[in-house]
C-alpha cells in the first residue's frame, strides 16, 4: 500500500513552498491545482487548494475554508531526525506548539501548526530511530 495524505491550503504556491522547505526536498508534482511530495519512508503528501476540493466534490461537503484556523487533519512524520524537521517547520512559518520532547508512547515529538492550521508532528522513535 501507498498511502496518499491530502491536505487541503488556502494558498498552493504558499504551502508548497513551506513544505520544500520543511521536507527538504522538491515536489514530484506541481501543477495549477495540486503539489505531491514524496515523505521520508514512502507515501504521498498533496495540496490542494481549497476551492479545487470544492469543484471537485461540490456542495456535498462543508466549504473547507469554514474550517480555517481549527486543526483539520495531524500529519505525525516518524523519522531520524525530529528536532532537525521541527525546527525547519519553524524557521519556515510553522507556530510551535511543543517542543521536541519525550512522550509516554516512547516517541520524542515536537508539535508545530502550518501556515494553514494542520497540526504538524515530527518525532523519533526510542533510540533515535525513524519509522
Amino acid at each position: 500500500m501507498n498511502a496518499h495524505f491530502i491536505l487541503y491550503v488556502r494558498d498552493q504556491v504558499r504551502s508548497e513552498r513551506f513544505y520544500r522547505a520543511v521536507l527538504g526536498v522538491d515536489p514530484r508534482l506541481s501543477v495549477p491545482g495540486m503539489t505531491e511530495f514524496e515523505l521520508p519512508g514512502g507515501g504521498v503528501l498533496g495540496l490542494m487548494p481549497e476551492r479545487s476540493i470544492r469543484k471537485l466534490l461540490g456542495a456535498a461537503l462543508p466549504d473547507p475554508a469554514a474550517g480555517n484556523g481549527v486543526p483539520r487533519a495531524e500529519l505525525y512524520l516518524l523519522i531520524p531526525d525530529a528536532e532537525s524537521f521541527h525546527q525547519r517547520a519553524l524557521s519556515s512559518g510553522a507556530r510551535e506548539l511543543g517542543p521536541v520532547a519525550p512522550r509516554n508512547w516512547g516517541h520524542r515529538a515536537g508539535y508545530s501548526l502550518d501556515p494553514d492550521g494542520h497540526v504538524l508532528a515530527f518525532a523519533t522513535a526510542a533510540g533515535g530511530h525513524g519509522a
